[in-house]
């Protein structure tokens, strides 16, 4: 198996432009970034997706990605910041990481980098809702009776 690049850049194994770290996460620039400043917020345990990392370090994870929007407006002068998360689809790296990017007014992007989707008509937007609406009720059901075991198992039934 070949070892992750994320791992080796948090093991200090693999070069990279740190911006910051704490006891949990790793910053640093993207080496392809969409704007110049791109971040990457990475934790330092190897999760593949977001739904793969525990509920109890969420809230850090976000206050650092909170952190780098704020440096990017601050230290770059950036109007705001474009924050994203790929999970499997589109992930060239399959460690979690949180794209923090500049943004600045007239830029250039437009929201998303892909073509927007209209529903055929009201029911099946009605479809989808009701799709989700169900697995929303249900994973946050399993979460109200506090067992994180219980989540993955409700999850993996969805």
């Amino acid at each position: 198996m070949v070892a992750c690049k994320f791992c080796q850049i948090v093991a200090g194994e693999l070069a990279a432009e740190l911006v910051g770290e704490d006891e949990a996460t790793v910053v640093f620039l993207d080496h392809r970034p969409w704007r110049l400043g791109h971040c990457l917020v990475v934790p330092r345990r190897h999760w593949e997706t977001i739904m793969d990392v525990p509920q109890s370090e969420l809230g850090s994870l976000f206050a650092v990605v909170q952190l780098t929007a704020r440096a990017i407006e601050e230290g770059l002068g950036a109007d705001g910041s474009f924050v994203a998360i790929n999970n499997r689809v589109s992930q060239s790296v399959p460690h979690l990481h949180v794209h923090v990017v500049p943004r600045r007014r007239g830029d250039g992007l437009k929201g998303f980098f892909w073509p927007r989707e209209k529903y055929r008509d009201r029911e099946e937007q009605e479809r989808y809702r009701h799709a989700l609406h169900e697995a929303f009720e249900r994973l946050q059901r399993t979460m109200r009776s506090g067992s994180p075991a219980s989540l993955d198992s409700a999850a993996a039934q969805a």
